[in-house]
């Protein structure tokens, strides 16, 4: 109705609306919000998330703690320095980015690169990933 009012020459000359005028974008609006709603990926509720349970005790945390670090290693000096920046320093990618003096683009794809290499690593080592 609001795009009716909007558009006043869906109106006839006897100033009643356009029933087929309506009736299309009523139409259009919905086949849009199905396409919508396709493409878009489920919402889950947080009841339906898996907790994630903590490491039994100091010594796991501390064998975990070890396993990361001896994987991150492995990785270039641009990654683990991105990394570092992203995770560690907690800096979003434009400070990242600034810091490193690097492209944002840049920080994300060496981003996406070093934790795939990560964890690529650490299931080689035979981490168990949660």
């Amino acid at each position: 109705m609001l795009r009716a009012w909007r558009h006043p020459q869906a109106r006839a000359e006897d100033g009643r609306w356009s029933r087929s005028w309506l009736i299309t974008v009523a139409r259009n609006i919905m086949v849009d919000e199905a396409r919508a709603a396709r493409i878009r990926p489920a919402e889950y509720s947080d009841d339906r998330l898996e907790p994630r349970t903590p490491a039994a005790d100091d010594y796991d945390r501390l064998l975990d703690k070890h396993e990361v670090r001896a994987a991150l290693t492995t990785l270039s000096p641009e990654q683990r320095d991105v990394l570092r920046e992203i995770f560690f320093q907690e800096r979003t990618t434009a400070e990242t980015a600034a810091i490193l003096r690097i492209p944002v683009g840049t920080v994300r794809s060496r981003t996406f690169y070093a934790l795939r290499a990560l964890r690529r690593m650490l299931l080689t080592r035979g981490f168990q990933l949660r």
